[in-house]
């Protein structure tokens, strides 16, 4: 029996997994340290976050390390979502990018590259998250993705950590299509 404890807490899925359930609501987090960049005047400025602010929309949200690798984890799903042209009057992605979990000394590049994006994608959701704070309180893997699906009461209806394959994918848009 001991062994087989043993062997089960080598494997990272079962042991370190996320705390997000499906069919419930998602736990709530507020990122503090920046937070969530918005536009004045061609300027970037940071306002306070949580996922309070999720209600009334059906929403992805992509939680990823301030990592290249992890930000192409599912770069296919962004493609694929873009794709669509969903409503933006009832659907938003939001992405939360996790400085805490950038490479060693790389967190003011993480920041300015956020910055950069949302100057060119000024209608995109970007939530710079300096202590890792929906990290934490989602008990996510280090240098990874995960993606949530929550619909209008912000209730998560998809999570996957990790790549998504291709029928994981085409899984998440019908989930999409299907609660809008």
């Amino acid at each position: 029996m001991k062994k087989l404890l043993l062997a089960l807490c080598c494997v990272p899925n079962l042991c370190f997994a996320h705390n997000i359930k499906l069919n419930k609501v998602l736990p709530q987090v507020e990122v503090k340290t920046h937070g969530e960049l918005l536009l004045k005047d061609n300027d970037v400025v940071y306002e306070k976050w949580n996922t309070k602010q999720l209600q009334g929309k059906v929403r992805v949200i992509q939680a990823i390390a301030g990592r290249s690798a992890s930000k192409e984890m599912n770069a296919p799903l962004m493609k694929s979502i873009t794709a669509q042209k969903f409503d933006t009057k009832d659907y938003q992605t939001i992405t939360i990018i996790n400085q805490d979990d950038a490479m060693w000394g790389t967190g003011g590049f993480v920041k300015s590259s956020a910055q950069d994006s949302k100057k060119e994608f000024s209608w995109s959701s970007l939530v710079l998250d300096e202590n890792g704070a929906a990290a934490k309180a989602w008990q996510l893997k280090k240098e990874n993705s995960i993606i949530i699906i929550v619909d209008k009461s912000s209730k998560v209806i998809f999570v996957h950590e990790g790549a998504l394959s291709k029928d994981e994918i085409k899984n998440a848009i019908s989930t999409i299509k299907n609660t809008l």
